[in-house]
């Protein structure tokens, strides 16, 4: 599979406009745009067409995996923009795998980052409560569902921090992107949140 996942990012990765060499560094050296993304999830949604026997699903899902390691493990924000365009029922199932193979700290970051994405490009933030909400239904037990939601709450504070200490300890240039960054994790957080209210409010009252 980790072949195979190279070869996907050398036809359908991002290009240098400049040479039309295959930039390698892009998912690892910072935040990507949807352009850079879109043919890659364009490859993964066909490969995963049930019409393609050719590939089961755990098959695509091992894909992705390999895939956000070429050539060296992505930033998690890059996984998760590639995840959303990916669709939701790729999505969901890339991260009902990590639930119930133990990954339950990942996933949890994983949830911090692809609320990060719908806060950057404006996308529904209710949808990936509503994602996190149905990832929950794949625990088999209410402690392990609630263990993974304390993990979420954590990754939040976790990657705030490390936001933080990225803005105290750049330069100038890097400090402006950090702190950009930093801005939008906090509003994806409070939104994240807000939902995750509603959500619960409407419950109680119906």
């Amino acid at each position: 599979m980790v072949n195979q996942a190279r070869l996907l990012y050398i036809i359908f990765g991002p290009i240098s406009p400049q040479d039309g060499q295959v930039v390698w560094q892009k998912m690892i050296e910072g935040p990507t745009d949807e352009s850079s993304l879109k043919g890659l999830a364009d490859a993964i949604k066909l490969l995963y067409d049930t019409s393609t026997k050719e590939w089961t699903a755990d098959d695509v899902i091992s894909l992705v995996d390999e895939l956000s390691v070429v050539p060296r493990e992505w930033l998690l924000e890059n996984n998760a923009r590639l995840l959303i365009l990916s669709g939701n029922n790729i999505c969901f199932t890339f991260m009902a795998s990590k639930a119930v193979n133990g990954r339950a700290i990942e996933l949890a970051k994983l949830i911090v980052f692809l609320a990060l994405v719908c806060e950057k490009e404006l996308y529904c933030m209710d949808w990936a409560v509503k994602m996190m909400q149905k990832v929950c239904k794949v625990f088999s037990t209410p402690m392990e569902r609630n263990n993974f939601l304390q993990s979420v709450a954590n990754a939040f504070a976790c990657v705030i921090m490390e936001m933080l200490q990225a803005v105290m300890s750049g330069d100038r240039d890097e400090d402006d992107r950090s702190f950009l960054n930093l801005f939008h994790l906090v509003h994806a957080q409070a939104n994240f949140h807000k939902e995750v209210l509603y959500l619960t409010m409407n419950t109680l009252s119906t």
